[in-house]
Parts: C-alpha cells; structure tokens; sequence
C-alpha cells in the first residue's frame, strides 16, 4: 500500500498562528456517537425550532463516497472517503464487487469547510455495496485514528496528517474484509486502541495507541460481525462489550479476559447495533427479528431474555443505534424500515411510524433515522437528509420541525439513501453523502 499525503498552506498557518492550541468553549464530537460514545448531545443555547426557511448553512465541500460519519476536534472535521476509478458499485447485497479506486483521510478547517490535509492510498475495494469507507474517525489527543473498509487501520498525526503509525488488519490476522466491509468504529481506552479483526482469537483486538503494537487478542466467531467495540459500567466495573456474529461477550477492556458471554446471532452475521443498557437492562437487536432484554444482576451477568423476538412485538435494529431510556426503547426497525417505540418488559409495542426514517407509507427495508437525545428532545437524521427536531415518548412521535440538508446519494433496494452518522459538535451539525460534506449551524439566535 503507497501512501500519498498532501497539505495546504492554510495548515501551516492554522499551526504557527495556534489554532490548533486554540481553546474550544463548545463540545467536539471526536468519535462516532459523541464525546462519551452514548448518542447524547450535551450542548447548550441550541436553536429550539427550525424556521421555514432552514437553519443557515455554513458551508459545503465536495467530497467522494462513503457511509462514515464526520468527527470534529479542535477546529478540524476528519472524514474518510473513497474515489472509484471505475463507476459505482454494483450494490448487489448477496455479492462482493471489485470497484478499484482511492480511499482517502480528509482533514477540513471547522470554520470554513477548506482542506487542511489529507493521506490516500490506491485499492481495490472487494466488499458488497462498495461505495465508500463505513467507520467514523476516532479522534484523541493530538491523533486521529482510521479504519477502512478494506481493514487499513490508521494513526495520524490530527494537526499534520503524518503517518504515526499503521497496519492492514485482514493481512495481519489472515483473514479477509466482512462482506459488507470493516465498519465497527474504532474505541479508545486508556492507552489502548480496541477495534475488531477476525480471525482465530482475534476478533476483537487491543493494540497500543501509541506505537501500534499487540496489547491483547480475543474471541473467536463465525465471522466478526459489524457492530463498534464499546464501554458499558455493569456492577461497578467498566465492561468491553464485544458483539460478533454469534454472542455478545463481555470482557475486560485492558487485558481482554471473557467475563460472560451470551449467544445472539441475527441474520448473515449482521450484528450491528450497540447494546444499549437502561437500569439493569441490558437490550440488543439484529435482522432477522432476533433481540434481547436481558436483565443484569448485581455481579453485572445477564439473566434470560424477558421475551424474544417475533412479528409484531419488538423492534429490530440494522443501521442506527436505537435510544433506550427508562422502560422504553426507540428504534429504527430494519425489517419493516420504521421507527419504532417499544416497551422493553414485553416487547409490545407503543406507536410506529415511517416519517423519520424513509418518509413513506410502504415497507422500506433498513429505513434508517439515527438518533441523538439533546435535552428534553430528540435530533434525528434521516435516510432521506433531513435534520428533524422531535419528541420522542411512549404516547406519540411528535415532531417539531425539520429540515432537508443534503440529498440522499447511496442507493439501497431501489430507494436513494444516506446511511451516515452525522456529528453534532460546536453547535453545528456535520452532516455527509456520497458528494458533500456540509456544516449548518444550530445555534439559538440571540
């Protein structure tokens, strides 16, 4: 793999002036899901309402394709792209494709949208839906951590782009790229990188985030599955959860010692969704109407499911990570495309609703909406590339106001799509397609 780096002058200035250094009175939202990695966005003197005419757009820079979200630390917005060489993938989910092109590290001025740097290399993408790289950049500290959809996991210097450090995972675990390609985000923890692999006792591994090197190995599975390493404190204790194609493991984030393990196995080894933890209950959902509500005792174990999954009752988590608060779970149901509000003692189900996922009437499989809390409310993005304030309760989805931000590129099961986390950093909203990243502003006026 040849790396090419590229910098702007407007980098070396932003350096000699301290921007970098500069501090930062609002929140960054250095990784995927926010700051503390829950889908909760914490800022405040947010705009209450969208007005008719949009919220302002700060500005818009073309980019290529991809499903990775945008990070944004310390004045700069970290995206991955990838330029095919030779037209759009075939999208065909039963089958790899063979898209050669260039996957790409873009770092971009928060203020103005400009480029400041950028690291690409040249590939042949040979994963289903080969649009684009599928992992959020992990900012921490002074570095910026990769991961492409072909298992280039990268460390880079964030205020200049060097090469700290790198490895290509499937290489070096003799293993290959899942079929629809690496996407669980890299996690940070202490002084350990914690991501998955594959292969034999290493699906997930723990590298040091410094140098790069083998700290731990664990697991085995099927497959590795796609769902993001992350951290839940069960009885006290910080807990790794770990879920591959088969079971959700729980371990030991610095060593990587098995504390429990529990099978799950949705449909194609598409574990995906994070599990969500409200009270003592732990919840998680895949394709293929496979859940779980497992009650946790006082050791941090997990009891038998309360109710398993079935038509009608549930819902079943793809793309998005549902919101779990109280008894009440909120999710984007991938069999049926809505979102949909269930009560996680039984399953039964409150309300459900296309509007904030495809915006139809009719059965939009994966129809998507991720969902973050922000206060008493809810800012979800839709496949479609609305921006929508909501309320979000056991008795009715209310929606407040919304807004179209950019159009919707990707294709999925013959409906246009964005498939994107966006970041919600400085009262800003980053949002990306397949052409664009674009930056709106969200604060209140005063």
């Amino acid at each position: 793999m040849k790396l090419r780096f590229g910098a702007s002058v407007a980098l070396v200035l932003g350096i000699v002036s301290g921007t970098f250094a500069s501090s930062v009175v609002a929140d960054d939202w250095p990784q995927w899901m926010g700051p503390q990695r829950d889908g909760v966005y914490r800022e405040t003197g947010i705009a209450t309402t969208i007005p008719a005419e949009g919220l302002p757009i700060r500005w818009r820079t073309p980019i290529h394709g991809g499903y990775s979200g945008p990070a944004v630390a310390k004045g700069r917005v970290f995206v991955t792209d990838f330029k095919s060489s030779s037209g759009k993938s075939k999208n065909d989910p039963g089958a790899r494709d063979s898209v050669p092109g260039t996957e790409r590290v873009l770092c971009l001025d928060e203020r103005t949208g400009k480029e400041l740097w950028k690291v690409e290399y040249d590939l042949t993408y040979q994963i289903s839906y080969a649009n684009g790289p599928r992992a959020t950049p992990t900012v921490d500290g002074d570095f910026v951590y990769c991961l492409g959809a072909e298992g280039h996991l990268l460390c880079l210097d964030a205020a200049s782009g060097k090469i700290v450090w790198q490895q290509q995972l499937a290489e070096a675990y003799k293993t290959k790229a899942p079929i629809w390609g690496y996407a669980a985000h890299p996690l940070i923890y202490g002084d350990l990188l914690i991501t998955l692999a594959g292969g034999e006792g290493s699906i997930a591994i723990a590298l040091d985030k410094k140098t790069g090197k083998e700290r731990w190995g664990a697991l085995s599975a099927t497959e590795i599955g796609y769902c993001p390493p992350s951290i839940l404190k069960l009885a006290g204790k910080d807990h790794l959860m770990i879920w591959d194609a088969d079971k959700i493991n729980a371990l030991e984030p610095t060593t990587g010692k098995l504390i429990w393990s529990k099978p799950l196995q949705p449909r194609h080894g598409m574990s995906i969704a994070i599990p969500r933890l409200s009270g003592n209950l732990l919840f998680a959902s895949g394709i293929g109407e496979v859940s779980g509500v497992f009650p946790m005792d006082e050791k941090g174990k997990p009891g038998d499911s309360l109710w398993d999954g079935k038509p009608k009752i549930g819902v079943y988590c793809s793309n998005s990570t549902p919101a779990f608060e109280g008894d009440v779970i909120y999710g984007s149901d991938c069999g049926s495309g809505m979102m949909i509000a269930v009560n996680a003692r039984d399953g039964s189900r409150f309300w459900e609703t296309f509007k904030p996922t495809s915006g139809g009437e009719r059965r939009a499989s994966h129809g998507t909406a991720f969902i973050v809390k922000h206060e008493d409310r809810y800012l979800l993005f839709s496949e479609t590339g609305d921006l929508i304030f909501a309320k979000l309760t056991p008795e009715a989805y209310e929606e407040q106001s919304r807004m179209h931000v950019l159009d919707a590129t990707s294709e999925c099961f013959g409906r246009a799509v964005v498939w994107s986390h966006p970041a919600f950093a400085n009262r800003k909203l980053f949002a990306r397609n397949d052409r664009e990243v674009v930056c709106v502003e969200l604060a209140a006026k005063k």
